[in-house]
């Protein structure tokens, strides 16, 4: 039995990494969070209703055509909360989905995030936060700014369960702000959506000449069953909701994002361990590793 779990796991790592034709180095990918988080990915991948490819057609998805129709509307509350400085970064390390992208300059303003409570949005963006309550399938949105110069690192989103979707309000319309999803290149341009799989590697990059404002939503896999999505929508709803943040005070926190505060601050003392030998820090780090796999199998 120990065996076979650890071989369903080995075989869910495997099935992560080669998936696309652009991987993470093999080493990173031991490591990353996609990794441990591979064997309920590959069950959504098996049973995902639609096509694996890095990008998806938006008209798949009809439901979503209120967001283009819309979107002058909702880019204008946007563009109030860029200049109240609302779109912004975690301001008490509390992020655990995106603390990682505000060293670059990434920021965000949350709109929705699963089961979680945002009075904030519902106060500042009364119009764009009424539409996205309106269509049952969008489970996360924010207003999500990437300045010029910025930058997000080629990386894989955790969970499986969603779909990425993106709708330019205000952009550089430049193809020098674009997103690559394994290997293909996508640019932003004011009005136009664009949907696709963030399981695959992806990353992005502004070097035009003035910063870029999406609406950023998670749209609910598609899943074959009904059994399926049945059970895609309760870990949605579990885990993701978990990982809340807040934009304002009184907006709901999940319990994940709290332990990461605390990891956060653990976490710099595991910076200053690997500045002080690197060596030591990578032996330390294929030990727990070691570790945790000879726990799996003795229990």
């Amino acid at each position: 039995m120990k065996w076979a779990l650890l071989g369903i796991f080995v075989f869910s790592v495997l099935h992560i990494h080669f998936r696309g034709k652009v991987r993470l180095p093999f080493r990173r990918q031991i490591f990353d969070h996609s990794s441990f988080m591979a064997p309920l990915n590959l069950f959504m991948h098996t049973f995902s209703k639609v096509p694996a490819t890095p990008y998806l057609s938006v008209e798949q998805f009809p439901e979503l055509a209120p967001l283009q129709q819309n979107w002058q509307i909702i880019r204008d509350e946007a563009l109030r909360m860029q200049e109240m400085k609302k779109i912004k970064a975690a301001e008490k390390n509390n992020d655990v989905g995106f603390n990682s992208f505000f060293k670059y300059g990434w920021k965000r303003f949350y709109l929705k995030w699963y089961d979680a409570n945002h009075p904030s949005a519902q106060q500042m963006c009364p119009q764009t936060y009424a539409l996205l309550q309106s269509i049952p399938s969008i489970k996360a949105a924010m207003f999500a700014e990437l300045p010029q110069g910025g930058k997000l690192n080629p990386h894989r989103d955790p969970f499986a369960g969603s779909l990425r979707y993106h709708l330019g309000l205000q952009t550089p319309n430049d193809d020098r702000c674009f997103i690559d999803v394994d290997g293909e290149r996508h640019s932003w341009r004011d009005g136009q959506a664009v949907m696709f799989d963030e399981t695959y590697i992806h990353w992005a990059r502004n070097d035009a000449d003035s910063d870029r404002i999406i609406l950023f939503c998670d749209i609910e896999r598609p899943m074959r069953y009904r059994w399926a999505q049945g059970l895609n929508r309760w870990l949605g709803r579990t885990l993701m909701t978990a990982a809340a943040s807040p934009n304002e005070l009184g907006d709901q926190v999940g319990g994940v994002s709290k332990l990461f505060q605390i990891s956060w601050t653990m976490g710099q003392y595991r910076r200053r361990f690997k500045a002080w030998n690197k060596t030591a820090y990578q032996i330390t780090r294929v030990a727990l590793v070691v570790g945790i796999i000879a726990l799996i199998y003795f229990i």
